[in-house]
């Protein structure tokens, strides 16, 4: 796939981030600049949209390359990378997407194995298919990456062309573009992809100063059973311990991945990361990592990875080798919401499902993933069910609102 039709615009696939350079691919990914951020943060910081962070990691060159390089990604693991890339005449980087064959739908978060189970009943084949994703990340991001400049909007125009075309060529059953973020939504939508919603929770900091005052947007019974909440997780003598950078030493790695190998396989029976990821991970990029620790008795004992953007702090996995009653609430979303107060950040995305982050101070957001489906009949099907859906996640998120913690009318209930 050479050319799209679109002037001088070439659209081409590459296997590897290792034939593309970093800073074509993050000019590409991630326009904001972090850097400046993190001298500076605070609210300004934030990017003009709520929710839209300036500098992504998990479409960072350097994450996917991790992914590579550890083989979580490539080989005979089902997510084979097939790079959408737009370049004009002289072969500068314009636009990408980290788009992969897939042979399975694992490590997707938005689940499709009813349509695929539907779909082969009826004779269909509905593997493979085209993922537009992070990998194993159930965070909302940019998709359809676009470098700033003049080009901008035809260049997103030549990437969604460029997956119909890849589809076709590889003969895929469709295109998914999951956990997307505005303008790539409305741009997927105009394409005639199918839009399907479902519920994350998000803390939001609106300018607070400690964890006191976020507290005191808090109901009274609420603000006391999330202090009670937190006094319990640590009193068998725990301490908790924030990592980055230099601190993330081959020790901590080994006992982190003890902690995720082992939840991870009672939870879905195989975990996606390796060890070489987090060896890898921690090199790359170990000044955007948070990882919180808890130990006890002279060891740790349990941990909670997160990944740092310009204004969002996104949770990732959690494990353990010891139970505690409230230890995974105080690692995942209080020291989460700690560092993002401490920190100048506007948001704390804390990863799939669980509703239980409501009284913890986590709303219900809507994200969104797109899909094109060749199949007519398969298309209008996913179409009627994507309706009805919808609905049903709208309710959901008003019903979860109607249990927020936060204070309702200004008063101290």
């Amino acid at each position: 796939m050479n050319q799209d039709g679109r002037g001088d615009l070439r659209v081409r696939v590459a296997t590897s981030l290792k034939t593309i350079p970093a800073g074509a691919w993050n000019a590409c990914a991630n326009p904001g600049a972090f850097g400046a951020l993190l001298d500076a943060p605070g609210p300004a910081a934030a990017a003009a949209q709520p929710g839209l962070d300036s500098d992504n990691p998990f479409v960072s060159h350097e994450f996917l390359r991790v992914l590579e390089e550890s083989g979580c990604i490539g080989g005979r693991t089902g997510w084979s990378p097939a790079y959408l890339l737009v370049e004009d005449a002289a072969g500068a980087l314009l636009a990408a997407a980290p788009s992969f064959l897939k042979s399975h739908s694992q490590g997707e978060y938005v689940f499709d194995h009813g349509w695929a189970d539907a779909y082969e009943r009826a004779g269909g084949r509905y593997y493979p298919k085209l993922q537009v994703a992070a990998p194993f990340t159930p965070a909302t991001g940019p998709r359809l990456l676009v470098a700033d400049g003049p080009r901008a909007d035809e260049a997103r125009v030549g990437l969604i062309a460029g997956l119909e075309a890849l589809r076709e060529q590889t003969q895929a059953s469709s295109v998914h573009v999951t956990f997307a973020q505005e303008p790539d939504v409305a741009a997927l939508r105009e394409a005639g992809y199918l839009e399907r919603h479902d519920l994350q929770f998000h803390w939001l900091n609106e300018g607070f100063g400690s964890y006191g005052d976020f507290l005191a947007t808090l109901a009274s019974r609420k603000r006391k059973a999330l202090k009670r909440e937190r006094r319990e997780a640590l009193s068998v003598g725990i301490t908790v311990e924030v990592l980055s950078g230099s601190d993330l030493t081959e020790d901590v790695w080994d006992d982190f991945h003890a902690f995720y190998q082992d939840t991870g396989a009672r939870k879905w029976g195989r975990p996606y990361l390796n060890r070489a990821f987090f060896s890898a991970v921690g090199a790359a990029m170990g000044e955007r990592i948070v990882l919180v620790m808890a130990r006890r008795a002279g060891r740790y004992i349990a941990g909670a990875i997160n990944f740092r953007g310009a204004n969002t702090l996104y949770g990732r996995n959690w494990g353990c080798i010891e139970d505690h009653p409230f230890l995974h609430f105080e690692l995942c979303y209080h020291q989460a919401i700690d560092y993002a107060i401490a920190h100048g950040l506007t948001r704390v995305e804390a990863g799939a499902q669980g509703e239980h982050k409501v009284a913890r101070g986590y709303r219900p957001v809507v994200t969104r993933s797109l899909h094109d489906l060749a199949d007519s009949g398969l298309r209008r099907a996913v179409a009627n069910y994507l309706g009805e859906e919808r609905q049903h996640i709208e309710q959901a998120r008003e019903a979860l609102m109607a249990e927020s913690p936060f204070r309702k009318d200004g008063g101290d209930a």
